[in-house]
Order: structure tokens, then sequence, then C-alpha cells
């Protein structure tokens, strides 16, 4: 490793404990945005952005594929954190770009946030993005018969909560399977500011966990998440992995031993994937059941 290298990897790692609290996190200054505009990304890549999935202004997604002309390959729907209260798709292009260049057409959306909505509504806006991916996906070289559902933090939330509730609408026939990174599950009561304004007048609180709705027969599910995690503690991960196998789920639970709640997502850049293997991990899963490559 020559010392321009070294000298990213360590600018990167420091980073990291910056943001940490990115769950949550809601001001002008992004910390997930820095690193977004500072870590080298992959290359071979093509970004379509800004393209409108519904009439609000927050209604946009970004589309990343591989620059070949490949058709027929697995689609990658990636929703981001923020604590419902912040986030923009543009921060996390780290992100499409690292599932883009190894074969995903990948999907990051923006949605409706807190305080100008509540749940259910970013759920449903994710819904709606997702409808749009099936609908539309192909005329960007994606089969809408192999999607993956996958977010980090509230977004891990956000697309656990799209599998789960029939109520918003996702067709599970065309979704392969389902990757949560460091996701809250599990956290009713609500006793944090960010889930209070999110949940708290919702009028039947139980109704809005992960936990309590693993009901519905679900494709393969992979759960990652820091052991070190003080944001979303790792106990979400956990009781919803025992709630799955419970119910017959092929569900995977991957803990990261020294992880803090960033490290499952910022691993997934180029510069710091040999601090923990979350996009390694999350590749050969979806490999394993057969979500990956190109129709032959």
């Amino acid at each position: 490793m020559d010392f321009k290298t070294r000298a990213l990897v360590w600018a990167g790692a420091l980073m990291m404990g910056a943001i940490s609290g990115l769950f949550g996190f809601a001001n002008a200054f992004s910390p997930v945005g820095v690193f977004n505009a500072l870590v080298p990304k992959d290359g071979g890549v093509t970004i379509e952005r800004n393209i409108p999935f519904g009439v609000h202004p927050r209604q946009k997604l970004d589309i990343y594929r591989p620059t070949n002309d490949a058709t027929g390959l697995p689609v990658i729907y990636f929703s981001y954190g923020g604590g419902w209260e912040s986030g923009d798709k543009e921060e996390y292009s780290f992100v499409g770009r690292a599932l883009a260049a190894r074969g995903y057409v990948t999907v990051i959306a923006d949605y409706r946030l807190v305080p100008d909505v509540v749940y259910p509504d970013f759920v449903a806006d994710n819904g709606l993005a997702v409808q749009w991916v099936t609908d539309t996906i192909g005329s960007y070289g994606g089969d809408p018969g192999r999607m993956v559902l996958m977010g980090h933090s509230a977004g891990a939330y956000n697309v656990t909560m799209l599998a789960l509730d029939p109520k918003f609408g996702v067709d599970l026939s065309n979704v392969r399977a389902i990757v949560g990174l460091s996701g809250p599950y599990d956290f009713y009561p609500f006793d944090v500011s960010q889930s209070q304004n999110a949940f708290g007048d919702f009028p039947q609180p139980e109704q809005t966990q992960p936990v309590n709705l693993v009901s519905r027969d679900l494709p393969p599910v992979f759960l990652g998440h820091g052991d070190k995690d003080e944001t979303v503690f790792l106990r979400n991960s956990v009781t919803l992995a025992e709630e799955m196998t419970e119910s017959g789920i092929d569900v995977s639970l991957q803990i990261y031993e020294g992880a803090n709640h960033a490290d499952t997502l910022v691993s997934m850049a180029m510069p710091l994937r040999w601090r923990y293997r979350v996009l390694d991990d999350v590749l050969a899963f979806l490999d394993a059941n057969a979500v990956s490559g190109p129709i032959s």
C-alpha cells in the first residue's frame, strides 16, 4: 500500500468517528456527505440522476449501472438512513458505485422526511419508488424480477417494513433477498427524539415494529450489525433474526466485532473495505441466493 493510499485510508478511518452518529443527524452539515465527497469511488459506472417516481420534489431517484451494455442484471434498491429526518441520495454515491461496479443496477431514492411527514408516509415513498423500479428498471438494463431490498439504519427499517407489511404494496414475488445493515427493528417504546417525532402520534405503535410483524413469507434475509453500535443497539438485529428463524424464514445474522453504527455503511467505500467485510459478505449472500449475474 503506497503512501497516498495509506493517507486516504487513515483519513477515512478518522472520519468514521465523525459520522458514527449519522443516524438521526439533522443538520446542514452532513458527515456522510463530506465522507462521500472525499472518498475514492469505484469506476466503470454510469449514473442517471434525479428521475421522478412521484410528484413531490423529494420523490426522485438515481440509478447506478455498469457501463457495459449488459441487460437482465439484478437490481438493488438501497434506502439510506438519517433517523427519518435527514438524508440525500447523492451522499450515498459511494454505495451506488460499489454495488454497480459489481454488476448490480442500483437505485437510491430520496423520500419525504420528518417533520414534513411522519410514519407511514416515508415508508410509503420507498414503496412507491420500488413500484417504479418494478415497472421501469428494464429500460436501464435491470431485471425487475431479481430485486434486492437493502438499507442502512432507518433505511434498513424502511425496506424491512416494505417486506413485512402488505399495506405498502410491494410484490415480494419480485424480491429475491433483503439486506438490513444496523437497522432499528424493535424500538418501542419511543424514547429518543427521532422515533418520537416519526412514530409518536401513530395510533397503533406496536404495528410500527418489524419484530411484531414477522408472519409473512419472505425471501432470504441478511442482517448485519456492529457489536459496538450505540445508536441502534445490536439487540434489534438479534431479536429480529430470532423471530424470523422461529417463523421459518432463511435469515443470516452477521455481527461485526468492534464495529459502530456507521462502520457497516462506510466500510463499503473502496479505501475502507479492509476494516469490515460488509460488502463482500453481502455480495456472497446474494450470490448464494442466486441473485447475482446477468440472465443467460
